[in-house]
């Protein structure tokens, strides 16, 4: 029976699931390499690679045999991992194989399928989550590969057109809200509750238009201390926060916390302590750090990640043709990759053609060495030269065969080939099954 390596895709994002799903798969940072491991144990899998984001939480494996009509080793995963029932999971859940798969990556990669078309983030994202996989053993020769050239295609996409340069992020929609709710940020003082990334971004951009206090807490002193200083800013003890929060007119939370920092009493105190003036929270955590409730509060305002992404989708029309053109870009490096594994397919298996070939051969001239000793040097030179030139031209019309069928894509059709002409297939690594 043939062994088979299937590429299989399956995850949920901002498009498929709000917030309060895609907080119950959310990995973080520290746990990544954990989930990574489980998901390459679970039968079946070979490869995996995990991408978790604060949009997106997706598993790309390559499979031994896997059923085209089911994802049950995946959706086992995500209910043993994170302790919820397939039914609460399956209607937000996408899944991509092989070409598709391709196509999906490749996007995501070249921010395609970002929340916010053209940011830069979510290929770092990718990279650290490729690293992770790499780290503990998941990614061998077919995740490499593709892999690697997701990475070229992004590059090539950001090279080949203009759909970075104007880009939305979610930090620049959180100063657009802000100066909306405050008129102007000249002034204004901002909290980082957590020192990530994309914390780090909205506090650059909220300064740049104004902002000129800068506060940072985080539950490592040291990372905050270095974040702070980035800023000229303060650091407050996370053991202060909630005494020292209402500084703040506007809260930037990104920490990763499994549950929430804030909740509606917080806002009505904050707002108490400030004398009524506005308090303005970006939570970007996925799990959400701000309860939602606290929007209630008459004074202050709570936008989550999902909020941040209508704001941001008004401005998707802005780079619509930049976006058609990294997609055309993206859909001949899919055909061009496709083409490319359906290559090594027929590479792989011509080479076992010539090798039983040779093997064939050179037995043959074994069996009749007795018979052929009292030939000349010349003559045995001749006798080489025909039974080579013999093998290549019965060899001809099956190696032919092998490349059109892989030049067509008929994975049937070339497994056909070499288990007629080798007595028995082999997998996509070269190997016999």
């Amino acid at each position: 029976m043939s062994q088979t390596f299937n590429l299989v895709l399956l995850g949920i994002n901002h498009n498929t699931a709000p917030i309060e799903v895609r907080e119950r798969l959310a990995i973080p940072a520290g746990r990544l390499a954990d989930a990574t491991r489980t998901l390459i144990h679970q039968p079946g899998i070979r490869e995996g690679l995990i991408l978790s984001t604060c949009n997106r939480v997706e598993l790309l494996t390559v499979q031994e045999n896997a059923d085209p009509n089911s994802n049950a080793e995946l959706l086992r995963f995500l209910h043993e991992y994170f302790s919820l029932a397939p039914a609460t999971l399956t209607p937000h859940l996408y899944e991509y194989r092989e070409g598709e798969a391709v196509r999906h990556l490749f996007r995501v990669a070249s921010s395609l399928d970002s929340m916010v078309v053209g940011e830069p983030q979510i290929l770092g994202q990718v990279k650290e989550s490729y690293s992770v996989a790499r780290e503990v053993g998941a990614v061998a020769s077919s995740l490499d590969a593709l892999i690697q050239r997701a990475f070229t295609v992004a590059k090539k996409v950001r090279s080949e057109t203009q759909i970075g340069s104007s880009s939305v992020s979610i930090a620049s929609v959180a100063v657009d809200l802000a100066r909306k709710i405050f008129n102007t940020l000249d002034g204004k003082t901002v909290l980082l509750v957590g020192a990530g990334k994309m914390s780090e971004l909205a506090a650059r951009h909220l300064m740049q238009h104004g902002a000129s206090n800068i506060l940072v807490a985080n539950r490592t002193a040291e990372r905050a201390e270095k974040m702070a200083a980035q800023f000229n800013g303060q650091v407050v003890p996370f053991d202060a926060l909630y005494d020292q929060a209402a500084r703040a007119d506007i809260v930037i939370t990104s920490t990763g916390a499994p549950q929430k920092l804030f909740g509606r009493s917080h806002g009505q105190h904050f707002l108490h302590s400030r004398r009524n003036r506005p308090m303005f929270f970006i939570d970007i955590a996925v799990p959400r750090d701000v309860d939602p409730r606290m929007n209630e509060v008459e004074g202050c305002f709570v936008y989550d990640i999902d909020d941040l992404q209508q704001v941001a989708v008004a401005n998707l029309a802005d780079r619509s043709r930049e976006a058609a053109a990294a997609e055309t870009i993206v859909t001949r490096e899919v055909e061009k990759y496709q083409q490319r594994v359906q290559s090594l397919d027929a590479a792989s298996a011509i080479r076992g053609l010539q090798e039983h070939a040779e093997n064939l051969r050179q037995a043959e001239l074994r069996r009749s060495a007795s018979k052929l000793a009292g030939l000349t040097a010349e003559q045995q030179a001749a006798v080489e030269a025909l039974t080579r030139s013999l093998t290549n031209k019965f060899l001809h019309p099956p190696m032919t065969a092998l490349r059109e069928a892989a030049r067509d894509g008929d994975a049937q059709a070339l497994a056909e080939l070499e288990a007629l002409y080798l007595g028995q297939p082999r997998s996509r690594n070269g190997s016999k099954s």
